[in-house]
């Protein structure tokens, strides 16, 4: 590491995590102070504090004031799933992409996504249904509520060409999010969407996000039959 003409942050946390797994430093184990860490890799203090953050932020190591970093005794493995757009997952399978909006409405929000988000009687929301094609077979029926308080710009916003997940990464940036994962029967209109038989599993993702403290939007998303979500940790 030292013999490196360049040592940045991801080489010490790549490090780190070699020591760890090898057993340099076992579960448990406190590690040298940053001072030492910085002494050794040849760097500033602030280039070991940032390795150092990004294996607490990932759930390896543990930091206190005063009481140093020390590696879990039981690590949290942390899995990242990002919030793509579905046009490029289906154009990364190398297939042609098609959109279709299927109705769009601005309505009162429903009371239980009142409760869900927490917002006021009387709130209006734009409701989108809409369906994403990969090589003209059913991929994905999207149903998405987005709150005009959080989002003015979405009723100038017809929708028609571009879905509301690309349109919204494109215009508001968001500070958390809530993701839960269901298999689902399909029932009207979902087996007429998805082209499925009634009752087929299909599996579905829910997501709220938020921009700081103000709900956003909430998706349903459906998948065609067979679908299947990886990621790595």
């Amino acid at each position: 590491m030292t013999d490196q003409k360049h040592v940045g942050f991801q080489d010490i946390r790549d490090e780190v995590i070699n020591r760890i797994q090898t057993r340099v430093w076992p579960q448990g184990s406190l590690l040298p102070t940053e001072l030492e860490l910085a002494a050794e890799f040849g760097v500033a203090r602030a280039t070991v504090n940032r390795a150092l953050r990004e294996l607490a932020e990932q759930g390896i190591v543990t930091r206190k004031r005063k009481g140093g970093t020390r590696v879990v005794t039981t690590p949290v493995k942390q899995a990242k799933l990002p919030i793509t757009v579905v046009r490029q997952t289906i154009e990364e399978m190398n297939a042609e992409y098609r959109y279709a909006l299927v109705s769009r409405s601005v309505i009162d929000c429903p009371a239980w996504l009142q409760a869900k988000l927490s917002i006021p009687e009387g709130t209006q929301v734009v409701h989108l249904q809409c369906m994403h094609h990969a090589d003209n077979r059913p991929f994905q029926f999207e149903e998405r509520w987005i709150n005009i308080e959080a989002v003015p710009q979405v009723v100038n916003e017809d929708f028609l060409t571009t879905g509301p997940n690309e349109w919204l990464l494109s215009e508001v940036p968001f500070s958390n999010a809530e993701i839960a994962f269901s298999a689902v029967p399909a029932t009207a209109p979902l087996q007429d969407f998805l082209s499925v038989p009634p009752g087929t599993p299909l599996f579905q993702l829910e997501r709220t996000t938020w921009f700081r403290k103000d709900p956003v939007t909430f998706v349903r998303m459906t998948f065609h039959q067979g679908y299947q979500m990886r990621t790595t940790y």
